[in-house]
């Protein structure tokens, strides 16, 4: 999963990665060690408060890496590079989710309100939705500095360590409207939440490497 993600942001011309580990962080570091990717160079940064704490914790954490143009991924999104290409190419703004819009939706979806090109609301338990961020962001270097005041005043907040950081662009979104979302409709991406997911996932990518050699 890990080398897939990092092969695949290498091939679109990202040179820089950050992994934040946690839970199994030994493990990570040992695969980035094995992993052959010219041209890119990746760092690790450890959280040790993963077992206590949600993921905005884990971007504060990294909060001084939010320099410039950033981009911001799940540990557990998997996407062809087309996905990447895409949210690279989109039009220019402080903050934009990657966003996808289908049939019908789940209770575990992380489900997005949109009007236009314009984030309304972001958040699993939110009654009126539209589509569904994959996990995905772009900042530019104001929306990037925005994100990090935003995490540092909400983690001072006593249920900061159990917020995840999309509620805190839910929150950005509301209060600022600099937040946008770029659909990627038709191409290819997936979780990996459960060991059942392995062999569809394996199956996916397979078949977006076999798509891009023939290409």
């Amino acid at each position: 999963m890990l080398h897939w993600q990092l092969e695949t942001l290498r091939g679109v011309g990202v040179t820089e990665a950050v992994v934040v580990s946690g839970f199994g962080a030994d493990k990570v570091d040992a695969e980035i060690a094995g992993l052959a990717l010219p041209g890119m160079t990746v760092r690790t940064r450890f959280n040790p408060f993963f077992a206590v704490s949600d993921n905005l914790a884990t971007c504060w954490l990294v909060r001084d890496e939010l320099q410039g143009e950033v981009l911001l991924l799940n540990g557990d999104t998997l996407f062809e590079a087309a996905v990447a290409e895409a949210l690279l190419a989109a039009p220019p703004a402080d903050i934009t989710v990657t966003i996808d819009r289908k049939a019908t939706y789940d209770d575990d979806d992380m489900r997005v309100l949109t009007e236009g090109d314009v984030l309304q609301a972001i958040g699993k338990t939110i009654e009126t939705y539209n589509g569904e961020s994959i996990g995905f962001l772009r900042f530019a270097a104001e929306g990037a500095a925005l994100f990090g005041d935003y995490l540092d005043s909400t983690l001072r907040r006593p249920e900061g360590t159990r917020r995840w950081y999309l509620s805190v662009i839910d929150q950005i979104a509301r209060e600022t409207g600099q937040v946008r979302v770029h659909s990627i409709e038709g191409l290819g991406w997936a979780e990996m939440d459960f060991p059942a997911d392995m062999a569809r996932n394996l199956a996916l990518t397979e078949r977006w490497a076999g798509r891009a050699k023939a290409s």
